[in-house]
């Protein structure tokens, strides 16, 4: 997939800002089209260097706000993990990862997730469960 969509919806990005109370922006806009036009789930520092091509004013600072902006609006995800790193998801839906142990490739998971894989929200007791995230984690192919 390309990681420079023009067309994504503007539009939409704009009313989920406006609902937030943010202001659409030429680098909110791009950042935001760098992160839909991708399915390679990019870092911070990543997705500075493919918009920079397009902004070359643009810093690192300002593309981590515009992230967290984006992911504070429901208009990307941040997948955090616990060696503190994080990707960005231009996928908004529900949808489930892999991730690779030794290169740290993220990908799609393609289809639905066998229910059996999933822990029933009603086992935990005194918890009100508001989501999840579920991630297989192992080797790609590639590293394999």
């Amino acid at each position: 997939m390309s990681p420079y969509n023009a067309t994504v919806d503007t539009p939409r990005l704009r009313q989920a800002l406006e609902a937030h109370g943010h202001r659409f922006t030429e680098q909110r806009g791009a950042v935001h089209r760098f992160l839909s036009g991708t399915d390679t789930h990019p870092t911070a520092e990543e997705v500075f260097h493919g918009v920079r091509g397009k902004l070359p004013a643009i810093s690192l600072a300002t593309v981590y706000k515009n992230l967290e902006t984006l992911v504070g609006c429901g208009m990307a995800l941040k997948l955090t993990y616990s060696d503190g790193s994080s990707r960005y998801d231009g996928r908004t839906d529900p949808h489930h990862h892999t991730r690779c142990n030794q290169c740290g490739e993220v990908r799609d998971v393609a289809g639905s997730v066998p229910p059996a894989l999933l822990v029933d929200p009603t086992a935990c007791p005194g918890f009100q469960v508001t989501g999840y995230r579920l991630e297989f984690t192992g080797v790609c192919a590639t590293c394999a």
